[in-house]
C-alpha cells in the first residue's frame, strides 16, 4: 500500500492525466507545491513500485494498479468534500480539512462515509433537518 505522500502523487499524477491527457514532472511540481527533483525521486519510487511507468525526458504513464488507486484515492478526496459541504462547512476550508484528513481514515471508513453522503443525497429533507439542528445550536 502506497504513503501518504504516494498518494499525493498518483492522485495528482491521475488527475493531471485525466484532466491534460499527460502528467510532466513540472505539472505535478506546480500541482503539489514542490522541486521538481522531489517529483523526479518520487516518481522513480513510483516506477520501481509498479505504479506508474517512468521514461526519463519522455514522461510518464500510470500503470493498471496505479490507475485503479488514483482513481479510488481522487473518490475519496471528492466524497470527503461532498461530506463537508454537506454538513455545513465553509467552502474557504473544505481542500485544507480534506488534505488533513484523507490520509488518516480507513477504506472502511470511506465507504461509511459514501453510505453517509448518499443517505443525505437521497433525500434534501434530511439535509434541511440537519441545517435546522445547526441553526438550533448556533443560537
Amino acid at each position: 500500500m502506497p504513503t501518504p505522500s504516494m498518494e499525493d502523487y498518483i492522485e495528482q499524477i491521475y488527475m493531471l492525466i485525466e484532466d491534460k491527457g499527460y502528467a510532466r514532472v513540472s505539472d505535478i511540481a506546480e500541482a503539489l507545491a514542490v522541486h521538481p527533483s522531489s517529483v523526479t525521486k518520487m516518481v522513480q519510487k513510483l516506477d520501481k513500485d509498479e505504479y506508474l511507468i517512468y521514461e526519463k525526458y519522455r514522461g510518464l504513464i500510470l500503470t493498471a494498479k496505479g490507475q485503479k488507486i488514483g482513481k479510488r484515492l481522487v473518490y475519496r478526496h471528492e466524497l470527503l468534500e461532498q461530506l463537508l459541504r454537506i454538513i455545513g462547512v465553509d467552502e474557504e476550508n473544505i481542500y485544507e480539512d480534506v488534505e488533513g484528513i484523507e490520509h488518516h481514515l480507513s477504506w472502511n471508513s470511506i465507504d461509511r462515509i459514501g453510505d453517509l453522503v448518499q443517505y443525505f443525497e437521497e433525500n434534501e429533507a434530511r439535509v434541511e433537518a440537519l441545517r435546522a439542528t445547526q441553526r438550533k445550536s448556533e443560537q
